[in-house]
């Protein structure tokens, strides 16, 4: 009934096997569990496959991204509900299979958001970005995330049928970090595909220290410009995103905020970096980035 899928880099991933394969003994509907590795290094593989081999394990010979190693999942498991779960994830509940069985128990229900949560123990300074981030902005009730479904989507722990993936995959133009869910979640809001929230969250599992973090964000900033132009600047992908709808409302005063990006942008990586951590700071980041970029031209 339901194949877990979980895209593998450079991560060790015995924890989160051996805690799902116990609700995988348990469980009273068929289940699989498929590990794909995207190019780990060795030392990893080493390590993973030590449990990976009781399950049903792939090895990449080379990196092939965060979309594209997704679809792959659709040639090496055999059940029609694929719940795809990051290598870092925690499961923190016993009853997290069940959870999603009875989501899709209805014949109408075709993808499923469970959440995700971060630990509340507050991390070293290094690590307080990534920490705070996820707090505020990612960890959100289902009550939350069911008042805008698909802007709420996040593929780090949901399940989806397996022909609607084939129908709308991920898509593998998307090779660096960031925003191949975002693009997702608005092809099934276009194409009417409803999104279902429940209350089933997994915890992250690993923080990126402070630098790691900007330098991914950076990249998600140019991920997001290369996708307006991949959905031809449509309004209705601009208005899901909040940095694109706040650039809409401060564009007469964007060459202002540039030349005050330029000037202080030293200072603002230096104190993200640092650990002093205020979300307006990195909201400006990411904005002057996207300032910098050429693909703010063709909003209006």
């Amino acid at each position: 009934m339901i194949s877990i899928c979980i895209p593998v880099f450079n991560f060790d991933v015995r924890q989160l096997v051996n805690t799902l394969s116990r609700q995988v003994e348990r469980a009273e509907f068929p289940c699989e569990i498929v590990l794909i590795d995207d190019g780990s290094d060795e030392e990893y593989k080493k390590i993973n496959r030590s449990v990976c081999n009781r399950e049903v394990y792939v090895e990449l010979p080379d990196n092939v991204g965060r979309a594209k190693i997704r679809n792959l999942f659709l040639e090496y498991t055999k059940y029609r509900n694929l719940l795809f779960l990051d290598c870092d994830s925690i499961v923190i509940t016993d009853t997290f299979l069940q959870k999603y069985a009875s989501a899709v128990a209805s014949s109408e229900v075709n993808v499923v958001c469970g959440g995700r949560v971060y630990d509340s123990f507050k991390p070293t300074r290094e690590y307080l970005l990534r920490w705070k981030y996820g707090i505020q902005k990612e960890s959100r009730s289902c009550e939350e995330r069911r008042k805008t479904p698909n802007r709420s989507f996040m593929s780090n722990n949901f399940l989806i049928r397996r022909e609607i993936l084939a129908e709308f995959p991920f898509d593998e133009r998307i090779i660096r970090y960031g925003h191949e869910d975002t693009l997702l979640g608005f092809v099934l809001k276009k194409n009417q595909i409803n999104i279902t929230h429940i209350d089933n969250p997994v915890m992250n599992g690993e923080l990126e220290i402070n630098s790691e973090y900007l330098r991914k964000s950076a990249t998600s900033v140019k991920n997001l410009g290369t996708i307006l132009e991949y959905v031809d600047y449509d309004p209705d992908f601009v208005n899901d995103i909040g940095l694109l709808r706040f650039y809409i409302r401060i564009k007469p005063v964007a060459p202002v905020v540039l030349v005050l990006f330029n000037l202080f942008r030293p200072t603002v990586e230096f104190l993200l970096k640092n650990g002093w951590i205020a979300l307006w700071l990195f909201d400006f980041f990411k904005l002057g980035l996207f300032l910098k970029s050429d693909f703010k031209k063709e909003l209006l």
